[in-house]
C-alpha cells in the first residue's frame, strides 16, 4: 500500500515493495528483518523510559529516538486531563509552545476519534479524507501528499493521550502501513505504562509530604508545654536564661515584635535562631496567625519555589493537585526563612518581588495573589561578605537587614550553661523516666568548655552523658572530655588555624593547705597550678610562658595528658587545646 513519507527504517525499498512476491520464503525473510528493527527500537525507546527523569524530558527522548525508526516530518505525544483538554503537549521540531499550538490546531474530529474509538486512525492523504475537511498544512508544500497517523496512549482501558506523526510523501518511496502502525502502538503502550508510574510516583510524594507536614504539626503541639516550661529567666516561652547577654536580646525581641519591620537573626550555628523568630511572632500582634518556617538550605531551587509560592495543578510531574505554599499558608502570620543566605542568586531575584510587591504567582499559575505576611529571617554567615563578593543581592541585602539582631554564642553568655544543662536533663528525664541529676563538680566542667557548636553542642553533651552515666548523680569523670573522646575538638583546631585567639579557663581548684613555715617548705606545698585557681592561665604563677610551663607539665607527666590536666588544674580536654593551640606534637613511648 503506497503511503506518503520518505524511507523508513521499518519501510522496504521500493524495488523490493514493487517486486511480485516470489514465495513463502522470501516473506518470511523480509518479515524477519522487519520484526527484528521494530524489536530493536522497542528496546531503545524501553531504555529511555526507564532513565528517571522529567515526563517531558522523557518523552521529548523518545520522540527524537523514533524518528530515527520511522522517518516523520513531525511527532508529538499528548497527555489529556480528565476533562480532554491536553495537559503535557511534547513535539519533534517544535518548542514546548509550538507543539500545544499545533496540537491545538489539529482536527478535533480526528483526535476525537482516536480517543473516543480507543484505535489507530490513518489517513493516507489527508487532502482526500473528511476528518481533515477545512484543515490546511501550511508549512508544507500544497502539491505534496500529507498523510497522518494516530495511536492512543492508554493507561489500562482508559485513554490518557494520543501519539501522533505526520509525513510528506515525495513519490518516490513506498512504505508498509501496517507495520508502522504495530510498531506505533507498542510504542504508545510503553509510554502509558511509564505516565502511570509518574503518576503513582507523584502520588505518594504528594502523600509523603502531606504526612510530614502533620506529623511536623502533632510534633509542634505536643513540645509546646515543654517551651512553656523551658522559659527560665527570660520570661518568653522556650528561651532558657539569666545573663546579661540574653536578657538584651530578649529585650530587642519584645520591642521589635510590636512592627511588622523584618527581622535578621544573625549569629552561629546552634544559638536557637528558629527559638528567637518563634518567640518574635508569639510576642506580636500577629500571635493567633500561623507561624510558618522553611529551611532554605535544605532544599534544591526547583523544589523551593514550589514550597514557597505553591504550583498549580500539572505545573510539573507529579503536581496532581493545587498546593499552596508557604506564603500563602502564612496569610496573617509570620514566615520564618532559615539559612536565607544559601539560596541561590537567581532565586533571590523572585523572593526580591515577593517582599517589594508582597504580591506573586503559584508555579505554572498566571493569577497575581498578594499575601499579608511578617518575615523574619536568619543565617549563620557574613552576608556583608557575600554582598562584597556579588554572592548575594544588594537589594535583597537591604530588604530583609531592616532590623538585625545577633544573639550571643554559648562562651559569651556562661551564666546560662547550668541553667540550659538542668533543662536538658529534665527534658531527657521526662523522656526516659529517669532521675539524673548534675552534681557540683559536673557543672564545673560544662562551665569551663568552650562549646564552638553552642546550645545544640551543649544539649548533645549532656544527652549523652546522661547516657551513658553509670550513676544518677552525673560526676565530672562521666564526661567525654576526660577521656579524650569528646570529637568537637576538632572545630577548635579549625577555628585556631584561622587565627582566632581562645583563653583557656582552668577548673576551680578545691581549697590548698596552710603554707609551711618555711619557705622552701611553701614552694613544696603548692600545687604545680596558678597561684589564684581559677582566674589565670596556664602562663601564669612561675614566670614561664604558657608555653614553657605546658611543656614542663607534659615532660613531668610523662607526655599524659590526663596527669599533665592534674598537675595544671584543667581538664585534659583544654590540655588537648592547649598542645593544638602551640603546636606541640605529643610524644609517643
Amino acid at each position: 500500500m503506497p503511503l506518503t513519507g520518505a524511507a523508513s527504517s521499518l519501510s522496504s525499498s521500493p524495488q523490493a515493495l514493487s517486486a511480485p512476491q516470489a514465495g513463502g520464503a522470501s516473506r518470511a525473510s523480509e518479515f524477519s528483518t522487519r520484526a527484528e528493527i521494530a524489536l530493536h527500537g522497542v528496546y531503545e525507546i524501553s531504555k529511555i523510559l526507564a532513565v528517571p527523569a522529567r515526563l517531558e524530558t522523557t518523552l521529548s527522548n523518545v520522540l527524537a529516538l523514533l524518528s530515527s525508526f520511522l522517518e516523520m516530518h513531525h511527532g508529538i505525544i499528548a497527555l489529556l486531563g480528565d476533562d480532554g483538554s491536553p495537559e503535557v503537549v511534547v513535539g519533534l521540531g517544535w518548542t514546548e509552545k509550538n507543539a500545544k499550538s499545533y496540537f491545538d490546531r489539529l482536527p478535533e474530529r480526528a483526535i476525537g476519534q482516536v480517543v473516543t474509538t480507543q484505535m489507530p486512525v490513518v489517513v493516507e492523504s489527508v487532502a482526500d479524507s473528511p476528518l481533515f475537511a477545512d484543515w490546511s498544512p501550511v508549512e508544507w508544500d500544497t502539491d505534496a501528499r500529507v498523510s497522518f497517523i494516530g495511536v492512543p496512549i492508554k493507561e489500562r482501558d482508559r485513554v490518557i493521550g494520543t501519539l501522533t506523526l505526520d509525513r510528506t510523501w515525495d513519490g518516490r518511496t513506498m512504505v508498509r502501513l501496517d507495520e508502522d502502525v504495530r510498531f506505533l502502538v507498542m510504542i504508545a503502550n510503553l509510554v502509558g505504562q511509564t505516565v502511570r508510574l509518574h503518576d503513582v510516583i507523584g502520588r505518594d510524594r504528594e502523600r509523603l509530604m502531606s504526612a510530614q507536614r502533620r506529623l511536623e504539626k502533632e510534633l509542634s503541639e505536643s513540645v509546646r508545654p515543654e517551651r512553656e516550661a523551658g522559659s527560665q529567666g527570660t520570661g518568653v516561652q522556650g528561651i532558657v536564661g539569666s545573663s546579661p547577654a540574653i536578657r538584651a536580646v530578649v529585650d530587642k525581641i519584645k520591642i521589635v515584635a510590636r512592627s511588622n519591620s523584618t527581622v535578621l537573626l544573625r549569629g552561629e550555628s546552634g544559638t536557637g535562631k528558629e527559638l528567637f523568630a518563634r518567640a518574635t511572632h508569639d510576642l506580636s500582634p500577629r500571635r493567633k496567625g500561623p507561624f510558618v518556617k522553611l529551611n532554605c538550605a535544605a532544599l534544591p531551587e526547583s523544589m523551593l519555589e514550589s514550597e514557597l509560592f505553591g504550583h498549580e495543578k500539572g505545573a510539573f510531574t507529579g503536581a496532581l493537585t493545587q498546593r499552596k505554599g508557604r506564603f500563602e499558608l502564612a496569610h496573617g502570620g509570620t514566615l520564618f526563612l532559615d539559612e536565607i543566605g544559601e539560596i541561590s542568586p537567581s532565586f533571590q531575584a523572585k523572593l526580591l518581588r515577593v517582599l517589594q510587591e508582597g504580591e506573586f504567582e503559584r508555579v505554572g499559575g498566571s493569577r497575581t495573589l498578594q499575601v499579608d505576611v511578617r518575615l523574619v529571617t536568619a543565617t549563620n554567615r557574613n552576608l556583608e561578605d557575600a554582598v562584597a563578593k556579588g554572592e548575594f543581592r544588594a537589594d535583597l541585602y537591604y530588604r530583609i537587614n531592616v532590623v538585625s539582631i545577633a544573639l550571643p554564642a554559648l562562651r559569651d553568655r556562661r551564666e546560662d550553661v547550668n541553667l540550659l544543662a538542668g533543662e536538658f536533663l529534665r527534658r531527657f528525664n521526662q523522656e526516659h523516666g529517669t532521675q539524673m541529676a548534675l552534681t557540683a563538680s559536673a557543672k564545673d566542667v560544662l562551665e569551663t568548655c568552650y562549646f564552638p557548636g553552642n546550645v545544640r553542642e551543649l544539649e548533645n553533651c549532656v544527652r549523652r552523658t546522661a547516657t551513658l552515666a553509670k550513676e544518677p548523680r552525673i560526676v565530672a569523670d562521666d564526661f567525654a572530655c576526660h577521656h579524650d573522646e569528646c570529637l568537637s575538638s576538632t572545630l577548635w583546631k579549625g577555628a585556631i588555624g584561622t587565627g582566632a585567639s581562645f583563653k583557656i579557663i582552668p577548673r576551680v581548684s578545691p581549697p590548698q593547705p596552710p603554707p609551711a613555715d618555711g619557705p622552701g617548705d611553701a614552694a613544696a606545698a603548692r600545687p604545680a597550678s596558678c597561684p589564684q585557681s581559677g582566674t589565670c592561665s596556664v602562663a601564669q604563677g612561675d614566670g614561664l610562658s604558657e608555653r614553657e610551663r605546658l611543656l614542663q607539665a607534659m615532660e613531668t607527666a610523662g607526655w599524659v595528658q590526663a596527669k599533665a590536666a592534674r598537675l595544671l588544674n584543667l581538664t585534659p580536654r583544654q590540655v588537648g587545646y592547649a598542645l593544638t593551640k602551640h603546636n606541640i606534637p605529643v610524644k609517643k613511648f
